[in-house]
């Protein structure tokens, strides 16, 4: 697996102070005492490798600008959503699916080698996980590395997809405004209008990442895996989420009710901090490093 060796990308992670030692003893302490983690990451687990996320103060979308990301409803709808939407990720597709794992990434795969995590979910749609190597894993929200057709389900990789998007694009080129989570970038209008988007190439229906958009559910199937990994663990460790999303939220509630010790690694308030039994506002590339 090829892992950036470079230093952090900061642009879009929250300013912070350096992990403080007693906060590193006191999370080596928590993962000493654990025998079946179950881990879920957020976007601020990716944010070092130069992703950017919705809610960070002053340096995600929602502090940045007034855009909001794609309704699964409207996805669904509107065939000029669908073109906008399209459009956008064929221009931020090479850079996003670039980005590399970054030690967070390395670290929770490493204790996943030794037995230490029992299970990772993340709410991420950017692959890093993979990328990383770790195996026993769930993908809360999908990835945006598969496409699927909604009419009959055919998959292909999102790789596959950018070649059909230039031979059906062949002279269409577009400068981005600035990237968004997601692949996501800004284009104008006009950019977009003259765009062509592929049908299936089995059915000829729409195609669609295979992520959950907001608006949209995560499937019963899947939530009760989840809840059968998260009963078989005994702490559970959040790595940059604010949990603000109730697919993942639900989960630490679960924990919560089996009287579970919950561990809290994120920069800024959560939603679990008035229950968890431990808080760190650190970057995750930088503490998690430091447990042994």
């Amino acid at each position: 697996h090829s892992v950036s060796r470079a230093s952090p990308n900061l642009t879009f992670v929250p300013a912070c102070l350096p992990p403080d030692p007693v906060e590193v003893e006191e999370l080596q302490r928590f993962v000493s005492n654990s025998k079946r983690l179950f881990v879920m990451t957020g976007a601020g687990i990716s944010t070092e490798s130069g992703i950017p996320d919705y809610r960070s103060e002053g340096v995600g979308l929602y502090a940045r600008t007034d855009r909001r990301p794609m309704q699964h409803a409207e996805f669904v709808r509107s065939a000029s959503a669908r073109q906008r939407y399209w459009a956008r990720n064929f221009v931020g597709w090479p850079q996003f699916s670039s980005h590399q794992p970054n030690k967070a990434h390395l670290v929770l795969r490493d204790w996943e080698k030794l037995g230490k995590l029992h299970w990772l979910v993340t709410q991420n749609v950017d692959a890093l996980h993979t990328k990383a190597g770790s195996q026993r894993m769930t993908e809360l929200h999908g990835c945006t590395h598969r496409v699927f057709c909604l009419a009959c389900g055919d998959q292909i990789l999102r790789s596959e997809l950018q070649e059909h998007f230039e031979a059906l694009n062949p002279t269409w080129k577009a400068e981005a405004f600035g990237v968004a989570p997601d692949g996501d970038v800004f284009l104008t209008d006009e950019q977009v209008c003259t765009f062509q988007v592929p049908a299936c190439r089995k059915c000829g229906g729409i195609l669609k990442p295979d992520v959950t958009f907001f608006g949209d559910t995560v499937s019963q199937e899947k939530v009760s895996f989840v809840h059968q990994r998260l009963a078989e663990s005994d702490s559970m460790l959040v790595a940059g989420s604010s949990m603000q999303v109730y697919s993942g939220y639900r989960f630490a509630l679960a924990a919560q009710e089996k009287k579970l010790p919950i561990a809290i690694l994120n920069i800024g308030p959560t939603r679990l901090d008035h229950f968890a039994s431990l808080k760190l506002n650190s970057r995750c590339g930088e503490l998690l490093p430091l447990i042994v």
